[in-house]
């Protein structure tokens, strides 16, 4: 016998990962898989040559499996820590977008951020609008219901 508190939170919690919100985890999990282990080889084998660049690919792959955990864990607290997360994100992806058509110096290799994700079909700068926008549809529904 489950009690009803205990239905309410899993309703609440699968929300997140209903509908468009399975398709963000699917991407999201094959960002994590791109971004780590691009960056793990570029780590170990030749970390001289571009540390911030293979770094902050490091970094990356580590916002998106924490984006892809909160979004899979659910309920409320995780939609908003995934909410901040796809926030820095975006502003990850606009800052070394920006700063890597400004100074090409700085990247002599390319992070999963480099010109707006560009090596990425531009999935890191369209990614984080379309979390952000439906997990700000999945509070309001939360409210609602």
């Amino acid at each position: 016998m489950t009690s009803g508190r205990a239905e309410v939170g899993t309703a609440a919690r699968s929300r997140l990962i209903s509908g468009p919100g399975t398709l963000l985890v699917w991407l999201y999990g094959v960002m994590v898989v791109g971004a780590v282990s691009r960056s793990a080889v570029q780590i170990a084998t030749e970390f001289d040559r571009a540390p911030l660049a293979y770094t902050l690919s490091a970094l990356a792959g580590l916002v998106y499996g924490f984006i892809t955990y909160s979004l899979v864990r659910g309920g409320e607290r995780a939609r908003r820590a995934a909410f901040v997360c796809c926030a820095v994100e975006l502003a990850g992806v606009l800052g070394v977008g920006t700063w890597t058509l400004v100074e090409p110096s700085a990247f002599p290799d390319s992070t999963v951020w480099s010109d707006f994700g560009m090596g990425y079909l531009f999935i890191p700068v369209i990614l984080p609008v379309t979390a952000m926008y439906w997990l700000r549809r999945a509070a309001g529904r939360e409210q609602v219901g």
